[in-house]
């Protein structure tokens, strides 16, 4: 792979996981400007061992914890600051965070494939609601429909969305994988 696509990628990946770095971080630091700084670090320490990232191996979210754990623990040495909680307890929140984060990840793709098997009107309702942030008003008036009725329809769609990928959790949570 050459510089520039590396460079792309990289952006891509910690641009798509910076919350996730930031809220890792923010876990064990409580001061913003701290956290901040942290991330930045963790940031060039990422890119400085980018080439070594195998994606076959983890995710690129779960490959960041470890350097977040590194640069959380640097900072705090380089400071001189102690914890306002054990590291034990520290690594239990880290762990609790990671699997509500994988339970996340399978909810978001769950809901992806949900909103997939919609009929395409619900489909374009809900992306003009959620992804181009539209008003009802201007929904209703797209589709010649009353306020009321895309207030509804909108409703139903989040309740279907709802009970699709609570069906989805559970034939996951039952065979260990999903069906």
């Amino acid at each position: 792979m050459d510089d520039s696509n590396a460079h792309a990628r990289f952006a891509r990946l910690l641009f798509h996981h910076q919350p996730e770095i930031l809220r890792a971080v923010r876990m064990r630091v409580p001061h913003a400007a701290d956290a901040q700084e942290i991330v930045q670090e963790t940031s060039l320490a990422l890119w400085k061992k980018f080439a070594s990232y195998d994606p076959t191996r983890r995710s690129f979210g779960q490959w960041a914890q470890g350097f977040v754990r590194i640069e959380v623990l640097r900072f705090r040495r380089k400071r001189g600051r102690r914890p306002a909680l054990s590291e034990q307890a520290l690594e239990l929140l880290a762990t609790t965070e990671e699997e509500m984060a994988a339970e996340l990840d399978d909810r978001t793709e769950h809901l992806r494939e949900c909103l997939a098997h919609l009929p395409s009107r619900q489909r374009s309702m809900i992306h003009a609601y959620y992804s181009d942030e539209m008003d009802v008003a201007a929904i209703a008036a797209a589709q010649a429909r009353s306020v009321d009725a895309i207030y509804k329809a909108l409703q139903r769609v989040r309740r279907n969305l709802l009970d699709c990928i609570a069906r989805k959790l559970a034939r996951t949570d039952r065979s260990g994988i999903d069906t």
